[in-house]
């Protein structure tokens, strides 16, 4: 179960679709994610919804499965823990995403899968994890704030819902994976320069350091030619 979890999370849902509507490698522009934020930056939002939609679910499908052949038997354990398979399912999916088999061990952020997986777990913990995103986004409206927001609050709704200690690991998990996909999101928003949703990222070389025109004595030769 844990190997088709990882293969169903590699599927690179963002990089064929890009591939199908637009015929770009969507890895060679803007962030070069292959999820579905950078697919709406780069090939538009319908495309974008179905990525976002599918990536959901392939990290939902298998994830639900292990927790539907583990019958709420407490009998799979590990380190203690019962009811581990579904959430190392999950573990399998959300690494499989931004390390896709397909891609040469490359992909996207993992929030949507992971959003998949948690779902599985708890669909009570999902629906609240997806209301804080939304939330979030609206009013910060970066994509990158409202997941990495979100995910910091999945181990303390699992708490709240009373959910198994192998799903408050599993957030946990989650927590710091999504966090380190993000790297470079947190880095430019360290810099001022992470695109809010349906801009397109900033050019690194037009940059508010760039030269400003010359006011010196070219700048009076420019001044005198146009006068002519």
């Amino acid at each position: 179960m844990i190997a088709i979890a990882f293969v169903a999370g590699s599927i690179p849902t963002g990089y064929w679709v890009a591939k199908a509507v637009k015929g770009i490698d969507i890895r060679e522009h803007g962030s070069k994610s292959t999820g579905a934020t950078n697919v709406l930056r780069c090939v538009g939002k319908g495309p974008a919804l179905f990525v976002f939609l599918f990536d959901i679910f392939k990290g939902y499908a298998p994830v639900a499965a292990a927790v539907y052949l583990d019958g709420g038997r407490a009998d799979w354990t590990i380190f203690g823990l019962a009811h581990t398979c579904a959430p190392l399912c999950a573990v399998a999916a959300l690494v499989g995403h931004s390390k896709s088999i397909f891609l040469g061990f490359q992909g996207g952020k993992s929030a949507a899968t992971g959003l998949g997986t948690v779902t599985a777990l708890n669909p009570l913990v999902g629906g609240v994890l997806f209301a804080t995103w939304l939330l979030i986004l609206g009013i910060t409206k970066i994509v990158s704030v409202a997941s990495i927001g979100a995910v910091w609050m999945l181990p303390v709704y699992f708490w709240l819902f009373h959910d198994p200690a192998a799903h408050i690991a599993y957030g946990f998990t989650a927590l710091v994976y999504v966090t380190w996909r993000h790297k470079a999101n947190i880095k430019r928003l360290m810099e001022g320069t992470e695109p809010k949703i349906g801009q397109k990222p900033k050019d690194p070389g037009t940059s508010n350091n760039a030269p400003k025109a010359e006011t010196s004595e070219s700048g009076k030769g420019t001044e005198t030619g146009s006068r002519a």
